[in-house]
This record gives structure tokens, sequence and C-alpha cells, in this order.
């Protein structure tokens, strides 16, 4: 910041607001996945069709991993929410103390 460039931290509010709404979204597609797409076994077919377990067996395998995708994008997103609110309290902290040190700078000359 010392060299004049200045950052908008309403720019940044809005990114952390944004992650967070996100994330918000995540936990709903994280119950989706886990709670509202179980298919019984019994959906596939009888014990007469032979592929029906291994339908399910397929079906379970991909709803796991779907939710280990989902958790690993909740946590990326967490994550950059997390880094984007620190750089943002960094930020804010260094132009609150650059205007107390405008503030505190002496008035009408050079202290040379």
């Amino acid at each position: 910041m010392s060299n004049g460039m200045r950052v908008d931290l309403s720019a940044l509010d809005e990114v952390i607001r944004k992650l967070n709404g996100l994330l918000s979204d995540m936990d709903k597609a994280n119950t989706k996945a886990k709670y509202e797409t179980d298919i019984p076994s019994t959906a596939f077919g009888s014990m007469k069709f032979l592929e029906s377990n291994e339908l399910h067996s397929a079906h379970e395998k991909q709803k796991a991993r779907i939710e280990s995708i989902i958790k690993g994008l909740h946590g990326l997103i967490d994550d950059f929410g997390t880094s984007t609110s620190k750089v943002r309290d960094k930020y804010s902290d260094q132009e609150h103390a650059n205007a107390q040190g405008v503030s505190a700078a002496p008035k009408g000359g050079s202290a040379y």
C-alpha cells in the first residue's frame, strides 16, 4: 500500500459474500446427494434379473463419488473464502494504519 495503490474492500466483501452463498448451495447439494439419491436395490429389478446387484453397486459407487466431489469442492471454496477474508482484513488494517499515520503527521512543515 506504500506505493499509492488502493484496494476496493467492497469488492472483496462481495467476493466473500458470494463464496458464503456458494457454500450454502454446496451444503444443499451435499444433503441432496446424500439423502435424496438413494435407490433401493429392488428398484433395479428382482433377483431373476442377474445384473440388478451390479447396477445397484454401480449406483452406490457413483453416489459415494459424487458425495466426495461435493465435499472436496466445499473444502476448496471454504479455504478460498477464509483466505479472502484474511486478505481483506489485512488490507483494511493497513488502510486504517495508513489513515492513522496521515492524521498523526505534523502539520505545517517538515520535521527536519
